[in-house]
């Protein structure tokens, strides 16, 4: 069985954590290996029912840019969500699938002229503006655009804030309805994004009174205000899910005061990261290290080097904030620390994933995994010094395979949004592991196929 080869999905008899996956997955490797993801589809699928379930008003438009993985994609497609795209790519990308642009909107505030016609030629209509001079050009090159106002919000707490770039005050967003007004063009909506990572649910209770009083202000104009987007910043990372909660509590309880559920107003959002952070899990092998001892204490401290770096899936340090923490396998297990640092595989001295961290004593050749390391990871990698980042190796049960395989198809079709096409409950998509017994080996396989590669 070749187990990695084309990105394979591997389906297991139970469902399975991704360190019992990536453990398998070691046992059966014979030589150093390149770092891959174990990417848990059920995981997705879960997080897709959890806001269904939380916010049901509020429907879902992933956000392509935080991880373009075009099984996710599928996933995601056949599950009923839409998609909130960045560029003429991502557009493609998404509707290559058989996706229909009406489930798509294009929501990058700052557009080059040829992907705005792009959009036209393929039917996207909702894109974003938040300043008079791209009002004026998409009114050159996609008169008929259906226009969202983005609005700036407070996102002094997220972890990523992006109203330095995007978004209009309350005073420019009045004049933005006015001039649209004047040069006929159709502003169907308001949007904003409290930042990715955002950290409290005040800032989007805040942003939709906002939104509210624009809405008002473009129906007095005489527009038809029937599109709110609530963006993105939604967290997706292992145990933020009382958190998630409780910004779906105050969403929803905002939600009903400003925009009563009378039918007149479609709502929708952006989440990135909440659907794909603790999906990914990364597993990288030491390739070098190097020991030194402190002359003052004589103590020993270790540099681990590591076959995956912020060049590659580990790019989220720069680019997103984050700090990730390695975990250790049973046999690494040891009362015994040592002060340490993880470096990336390039000559890059900027190459830096942990500066200082408490680790046991560790071998050339031995694994680690990180977790939550589907957000802003392979979506922004680059193969720096011709070095190769994680690779995603895909893993579900059988049970969860046989409701949603048809997402896999190699042969696109074209997704309706129905988000009754799948009826699962918690059960059909748990991580919950039945048994020790995992059936990797050829004499284990369904007749039905248990590895499907991905064209």
């Amino acid at each position: 069985m070749h187990f990695i080869k084309n990105n394979a999905i591997v389906v297991t008899k139970t469902p399975h954590t991704a360190e019992e996956f990536i453990q398998k997955k070691i046992e059966l490797l014979t030589d150093e290996a390149e770092p891959f993801f174990a990417v848990d589809l059920e995981d997705v699928c879960n997080k897709h029912i959890r806001w269904l379930t939380l916010m049901p008003r509020v429907t879902p438009h992933y956000a392509v840019k935080c991880n373009d993985d075009i099984n996710v994609i599928k996933l995601l497609a056949y599950l009923g969500a839409g998609f909130d795209c960045a560029s003429k790519g991502e557009i493609k990308k998404v509707m290559d699938l058989g996706v229909s642009s009406d489930r798509i909107i294009y929501a990058n505030p700052c557009k080059q002229s040829s992907f705005i016609r792009y959009a036209q030629e393929v039917g996207v209509e909702v894109m974003t503006f938040d300043n008079k001079q791209e009002l004026l050009k998409i009114k050159q090159v996609y008169p008929n655009a259906k226009l969202v106002l983005r609005i700036v919000t407070d996102d002094s707490n997220a972890v990523c804030r992006f109203s330095m770039k995007f978004g209009a005050d309350m005073k420019t967003a009045h004049e933005l309805i006015e001039k649209a007004q004047e040069i006929d063009m159709e502003v169907i909506g308001v949007s904003f994004h409290c930042g990715s990572g955002q950290m409290t649910s005040k800032a989007f209770v805040d942003a939709i009174q906002n939104a509210r009083i624009i809405m008002n202000y473009g129906i007095k104009l005489g527009f038809n205000m029937h599109l709110l987007d609530i963006g993105g910043g939604f967290p997706g990372n292992i145990g933020t899910e009382d958190y998630f909660a409780e910004i779906a509590g105050a969403v929803n309880r905002a939600l009903d005061e400003h925009f009563p559920d009378d039918g007149t107003v479609r709502i929708i959002a952006e989440p990135g990261r909440y659907y794909v952070a603790s999906a990914y899990t990364l597993a990288t092998n030491i390739i070098a290290s190097r020991e030194m001892i402190e002359p003052e204490t004589g103590n020993a401290k270790y540099m681990y080097y590591i076959n995956d770096g912020v060049y590659g899936s580990f790019n989220c340090v720069l680019y997103d904030h984050y700090v990730p923490v390695p975990s250790l396998f049973a046999k690494n297990a040891s009362n015994d620390k040592y002060t340490s640092s993880i470096w990336g595989p390039t000559c890059d001295g900027l190459d830096c994933i942990n500066t200082t961290i408490e680790l046991p004593k560790l071998e050339i050749g031995d694994w680690m995994y990180w977790k939550n390391m589907g957000a802003y990871t392979i979506s922004a990698a680059v193969q720096f010094n011709g070095l190769p980042f994680g690779k995603p190796l895909y893993f579900m049960s059988k049970q969860f395979w046989d409701t949603v395989k048809a997402a896999f198809l190699t042969v696109p079709r074209k997704y309706q949004a129905d988000t009754s096409a799948i009826r699962l409950n918690s059960t059909d998509c748990s991580n919950e592991v039945e048994d020790d017994m995992l059936p990797w080996l050829p004499e284990d396989i369904a007749e039905d196929t248990t590895v499907v590669t991905i064209q």
